[in-house]
C-alpha cells in the first residue's frame, strides 16, 4: 500500500511517501523551485516522490492532508468576527484566496495530480503528533507538538502507544507558543516563520531583563504550561500586524527595523522571551510527563526546533529518553499525514525501528558519480578526476585542516531544515576566524550566527556535556569543560563575539555551548568516514557544518544549486560524490543569476 502525504499553502510545502508504513521519500518544494519557504502546491516534491518509488499516480491508495481546511477556514472567520472592524483589510486579501484555492483542496488535489482515490484529513496536530511518534524508536512515549497555529489548536499534549496515538489535552488560538515568540521575532526586526532561530541565536548576547514583563503583562502562565496571553499587545488577531504601539510602549520603543541596528535592547528581548519559551517548554513537557507516565517523550512543530529549549527538558531529566522530529515544522506534516492515514485509517500495526524510521532525514534526491562527472564535464571548465573513496576522504580532510572551507554534496538531501552531511558546508572548527568568514564571505547573513559542530557519536561525550545521540541537530549542549577557556564576564553585547570561548572557538556560542549533530556511521558512513579521516590528520573528530546554500536561498539540491552556491561566494573547495574541485583564484560566476541547464535525479 502507498500513501502520499501533502503540506502546503502556509508555509514550507513538502510531499512524502509511504509504502507499507515504511517512509521512502520526503523532500520541500522550495529545493526544486528554489524559492525559500515555498508554500504552493508542491508539484514538484510529489513528481520526484513518485518517480522515486517508480509509480505513478494511479498506483496510490490514498493521498493524505496535513490538516481540515474547513475547521481552518471556521477559525479565520471567528476570529475576523470577533476583531471586526480591525481586521477588514486583512480579511478583504486573505477571504478571497480561501475561496478560490485554500477551501478547495481536495478538488485541488484531484485536478492537480489527476487522483481520484481516497482523500483523508486528519488534523494538524495530530499530522505533527503523528510525525513525531510513528518514526519514533518508542514502543509508546508522551507527545508532546507546539506550534503557531493549526486548526484551531496551538500546542497539545498526547501518548502515542504501539499503532495508535490519542491527543489529551490542546491549548487554543490565539493563545500560542509559537505565536508569542514571532511576535518578538518580527518586534526585534526579523522575518516570521523564518527568523525565529536568529532570535535564538541572538539571546545568548543579552539578558533577560525583560522576562518579568512578559511574564507579568503579556501572559498568564499557569503550572501545567497552559497560558492566556493578553490581546491588548497583540495585533496578529486582527491580522495585521504580529505587535500594536501598546507593546512598543511596554518595551521602549517602536520594532526594529529589518536590518537596522541591532542595539542592546534586542539582545535582551531576545534573551527574555527565550527564557519564557524555555519555562513554558518544560512545564508542558513536566504536565506530559504527569499525565501520561511515561518515561519517553516525542517532540514535534515548529517550537520543536528550538534546539535550546530542548536542551533544557532533557537535562531537567523529566524523561529517560527524548526523540525529536527532524522536519517538525510544517514540512514534516507530510510525513505524519501519510503516518496517520497509514496506522490510524488503514488500522495498519506498527513495530518501532532503530535508532529510528527517518533514515537520518536522508529522504531526497541522489545523484550519482556518473551524473555529477557529466555535469562537470558539460558545464564547467573545470577537468578534475573522480577518486577513490580513501583518497577522496584523506584529500578533503587535508584541505580542512589546512583551513579550507569545503562545500560537501553528498548522497540523499536531508528532508528538513538541518543540513546533516548531505547537502553541507564544513570547516575546521578549531579555527578562530572560521565563524566570521563563514557568515560573512560565504552564508552572507549575520555575524553572531553560531554553526553547529558535527562529531562522530562515538566522541559526543568527550567533547560536549551530552552522553547521548543527537543526530538531526535538535539540542543543545555546553562544550566540554576541559576544552574551555576564560573569558572576561563583563563584556556585553556584540562584543562577546571576539572572546575565544574553548579549543574548537568556531561552534562554541557565546554561552559556552553547541547545536550538536552526532554522527553515526552506520546512518551516514561517507560523512563518518570524512569526520574520522579529519580526526587522523588532526586528532579531532568535529567539524564545523553548516547549510549549504547562502542567505534567502533554499539548501542546493542539484549539483547545478551546488556548483552555483560554490562559484558564487568564497568557498574553497566543492567536493560532489568522489569529485574534489579546487577553485581556481579569481574563478567566480560573472553573473549570479547565470543559469545550468537542469539534471534529473538519479
Amino acid at each position: 500500500m502507498t500513501i502520499l502525504g501533502i503540506s502546503c499553502y502556509y508555509h514550507d510545502a513538502a510531499a512524502a511517501l509511504i509504502r507499507d508504513g515504511k517512509i521512502v521519500a520526503a523532500a520541500q518544494e522550495e529545493r526544486f523551485t528554489r524559492k525559500k519557504h515555498d508554500q504552493n502546491f508542491p508539484t514538484s516534491a510529489i513528481a520526484w516522490c513518485l518517480d522515486e518509488a517508480g509509480i505513478s499516480v494511479g498506483d496510490l491508495d490514498a493521498v493524505a492532508f496535513y490538516d481540515k481546511p474547513f475547521l481552518k477556514f471556521e477559525r479565520i472567520l471567528e476570529t475576523y468576527l470577533a476583531y471586526a472592524p480591525a481586521g477588514i483589510r486583512s480579511a478583504w486579501k486573505a477571504l478571497p484566496v480561501w475561496i478560490k484555492q485554500k477551501l478547495w483542496i481536495s478538488e485541488h488535489i484531484r485536478s492537480e495530480l489527476g487522483f481520484e482515490g481516497e482523500l483523508l484529513f486528519p488534523e494538524h496536530h495530530e499530522s505533527h503528533a503523528a510525525s513525531a511518534f510513528f518514526p519514533s524508536p518508542f514502543d509508546e512515549a508522551a507527545i508532546l507538538t507546539m506550534d503557531g497555529v493549526g486548526e484551531w489548536a496551538t500546542s497539545s499534549v498526547g501518548h502515542g502507544s504501539g499503532s495508535r496515538i490519542t491527543l489529551h489535552k490542546e491549548l487554543h488560538f490565539p493563545h500560542s507558543l509559537g505565536l508569542l515568540y514571532s511576535a518578538f521575532t518580527y518586534f526585534t526586526g526579523f522575518r516570521v516563520n523564518s527568523g525565529e532561530y536568529k532570535v535564538m541565536g541572538l539571546a545568548p548576547y543579552g539578558e533577560p531583563k525583560y522576562r518579568n514583563q512578559i511574564l507579568d503583562e503579556l501572559i498568564d502562565l499557569k503550572d501545567d504550561g497552559s497560558f492566556r496571553m493578553n490581546m491588548r499587545y497583540f495585533g496578529y488577531g486582527s491580522g495585521l500586524k504580529m505587535t500594536n504601539r501598546r507593546f512598543a510602549r511596554l518595551f521602549g520603543g517602536p520594532p526594529r527595523k529589518p536590518e537596522g541596528l541591532l542595539t542592546q535592547r534586542e539582545m535582551d528581548l531576545a534573551a527574555s522571551v527565550q527564557s519564557v519559551t524555555e519555562e513554558i517548554m518544560l512545564r508542558m513537557a513536566r504536565h506530559a510527563r504527569e499525565l501520561t507516565g511515561s518515561r519517553n517523550l516525542c517532540l514535534a512543530g515548529g517550537v520543536a526546533l528550538n534546539c535550546v529549549g530542548n536542551g533544557k527538558i532533557l537535562r531537567e531529566k523529566l524523561f529517560d529518553r527524548i526523540w525529536i522530529q527532524p522536519a517538525s515544522g510544517d514540512a514534516g506534516g507530510a510525513v505524519g499525514a501519510a503516518l496517520m492515514a497509514w496506522h490510524h485509517h488503514f488500522d495498519q500495526p506498527r513495530t518501532p525501528s532503530t535508532p529510528d524510521a527517518m533514515n537520518g532525514a536522508l529522504l531526497g534526491p541522489s545523484y550519482s558519480a556518473d551524473a555529477v562527472g557529466s555535469f562537470l564535464k558539460q558545464h564547467t571548465s573545470y577537468d578534475v578526476p573522480l577518486l577513490s573513496e580513501e583518497e577522496m576522504l584523506r584529500k578533503t580532510a587535508g584541505l580542512l585542516a589546512d583551513g579550507k572551507v569545503v562545500g560537501w554534496f553528498q548522497g540523499r538531501m536531508e528532508f528538513g531544515p538541518r543540513a546533516l552531511g548531505s547537502r553541507s558546508i564544513l570547516g575546521d572548527p578549531r579555527s578562530g576566524e572560521m565563524q566570521r568568514k563563514l557568515n560573512l564571505k560565504i552564508k552572507y547573513r549575520e555575524s553572531f550566527r553560531p554553526f553547529a559542530p558535527s562529531v562522530a557519536v562515538e566522541h559526543v561525550s568527550r567533547y560536549f556535556e551530552l552522553d547521548e545521540p543527537s543526530p538531526y541537530m535538535l539540542l543543545v549542549a555546553d562544550v566540554a569543560r576541559r576544552l574551555r577557556r576564560p573569558v572576561d564576564e563583563a563584556v556585553r553585547g556584540l562584543d562577546k563575539l571576539y572572546q575565544v570561548r574553548s579549543s574548537l572557538p568556531a561552534i562554541t556560542h557565546v554561552d559556552g555551548s553547541a547545536r550538536i549533530q552526532t554522527v553515526d556511521r552506520t546512518v551516514n558512513p561517507r560523512y563518518h568516514a570524512l569526520i574520522t579521516a579529519f580526526e587522523q590528520q588532526t586528532g579531532c573528530p568535529v567539524l564545523i557544518n553548516t547549510s549549504f546554500n547562502v542567505r534567502g536561498e533554499p539548501i542546493v539540491c542539484t549539483p547545478e544549486d551546488a556548483w552555483r552556491c560554490f562559484m558564487r561566494t568564497d568557498m574553497d573547495v566543492l567536493v560532489m560524490d568522489r569529485y574534489v574541485i579546487e577553485k581556481k583564484p579569481g574563478d567566480r560566476l560573472a553573473d549570479p543569476t547565470e543559469t545550468i541547464a537542469s539534471l534529473q535525479p538519479d
